[in-house]
């Protein structure tokens, strides 16, 4: 089989594609301006998700399915891309809420600026990883749980086309802040939004859960100043 290749890789065994995302992690101000967005999601939409241990809040790199028998070198290779750009020297413009609409209800979070930066960052992580990644993935590949043992199949397909649809001019840097009604949604965000500065706080990668969070910490990536 051809090893760069990856169209031609598909998982065959429990547990041998994961999906990983290689992510930054926001300062203290997004943090908590996330977490204050959630606690009002959570108020009218219980049945969401907290910001947590397996829901970390997260601004996503690149989200891909990969072998997992490639983990460690995959860490290597992202530890490497990221090396080369001071993502802690990096300012970014918090603008607007926004959601991903799934029939009624929809995942909401803040949406950044796009950065020229984060940009090049995306397409150098790309290159490093494309001979690590498979075409796609199955429940197998993603954090489960006993009661929500099946991922969203739009899920695996965000992942599986992450790259292109979500790559490049179509980069949407942003951070997830939980779950509402479409119509909530809709009305939170016709309010207006006072834009604020954050800084990447560090970098890891992150095995997936439902709903696209970060779900389970793989490993720390180094940054530099």
């Amino acid at each position: 089989m051809n090893r760069t290749d990856p169209t031609q890789v598909s998982p065959s065994t429990p547990g041998s594609v994961t999906a990983i995302n290689v992510l930054l992690e926001p300062d203290s101000t997004m943090l908590e301006r996330s977490e204050a967005n959630n606690a009002r999601l959570l108020s009218v939409f219980p049945h969401g998700f907290a910001l947590d241990a397996a829901h970390r809040p997260h601004i996503t790199l690149l989200q891909r399915f990969v072998r997992t028998a490639d983990l460690e070198e995959i860490f290597v290779a992202a530890e490497q891309s990221i090396a080369g750009v001071d993502v802690l020297g990096l300012r970014l413009e918090a603008y607007s809420y926004y959601y991903i609409p799934s029939g009624t209800i929809g995942l909401a979070g803040i949406v950044a600026k796009p950065d020229s930066t984060l940009r090049e960052l995306q397409q150098n992580l790309i290159g490093t990883l494309a001979r690590y990644t498979v075409a796609t993935g199955d429940s197998d590949s993603f954090v489960t749980t006993p009661a929500d043992p099946v991922i969203d199949p739009q899920l695996i397909e965000y992942v599986t086309h992450f790259v292109p649809e979500s790559t490049g001019e179509q980069f949407n840097p942003h951070v997830t802040t939980g779950i509402a009604s479409r119509d909530y949604l809709d009305s939170m965000l016709a309010e207006p939004f006072e834009p604020f500065s954050f800084s990447p706080a560090g970098a890891a990668c992150y095995q997936l859960g439902q709903y696209g969070t970060a779900a389970k910490r793989l490993r720390g990536l180094s940054t530099r100043r």
